[in-house]
């Protein structure tokens, strides 16, 4: 199977190249779809200074939003499977392979790479962060009849005609917990397997912020009632 890898890069110079020779290491036939969502620290030319062949490089002419990022990338996807893979080095591409091991065209077209599983091997500080993934996915259990541990995770595999259809719209943060509300309007279970994970701080660059989190749960909301 063909994966794309789809890359939104905001203000990531420093961590971008560390990331790239990562993604492209990892031993999967893939493309890689990096979109740089107006970035101001230089991060665009670094990019294009490190594109090539095997990879697709758009620049938006304005910071439209992350999720607008991950929209543009998953309609430009040609893989099987496609999957977000966040610019920071939070989460580590080699997991890549543990996700494509359950991944199934038929049987388990979505597979989650959750954090908060006890089998994932990662130690969580109790950080807002931290309560704040526990109680949304505990939402998106109650509201969706899904038993998913981590419903904001980055490592969203999905097979790419699957997440074309979606009709996504979201275009922050917002479009996480749309991507897994739309999966689960549409049918389909969400599988999940545990992955390593290293979180950031805000002092070293995080941009989720408390009010990310009210968006997330009207957006939860909004798809399970009005829309």
């Amino acid at each position: 199977m063909r994966l794309s890898v789809i890359i939104p890069v905001y203000n990531e110079r420093e961590l971008f190249p560390a990331l790239l020779r990562k993604v492209q290491a990892v031993n999967i036939e893939k493309e890689i779809i990096v979109v740089d969502n107006c970035s101001t620290d230089g991060t665009r030319q670094l990019i294009e200074e490190l594109a090539d062949d095997s990879m697709q490089v758009i620049l938006q002419p304005e910071n439209y939003g992350k999720g607008t990022s991950v929209r543009t990338g998953i309609q430009r996807a040609r893989g099987d499977f496609l999957i977000i893979q966040d610019a920071d080095l939070e989460y580590d591409p080699e997991d890549y392979h543990k996700l494509l091991a359950v991944a199934d065209p038929v049987e388990k077209p979505v597979v989650y790479g959750t954090r908060l599983r006890a089998d994932s091997g990662n130690v969580h500080k109790r950080t807002a962060f931290y309560f704040g993934r526990v109680h949304l996915t505990t939402l998106f259990r109650f509201l969706y009849r899904s038993n998913i541990t981590d419903v904001s995770t980055c490592y969203k595999l999905i097979r790419t005609d699957l997440a074309q259809s979606l009709n996504l719209k979201g275009c922050s943060f917002d479009l996480d917990f749309e991507v897994g509300a739309k999966i689960r309007r549409k049918g389909y279970q969400i599988h999940e397997v545990p992955i390593s994970y290293h979180p950031r701080s805000v002092g070293e660059g995080k941009k989720i912020r408390v009010w990310d989190g009210v968006v997330a749960i009207w957006t939860l909301l909004k798809y399970r009632f009005v829309d």
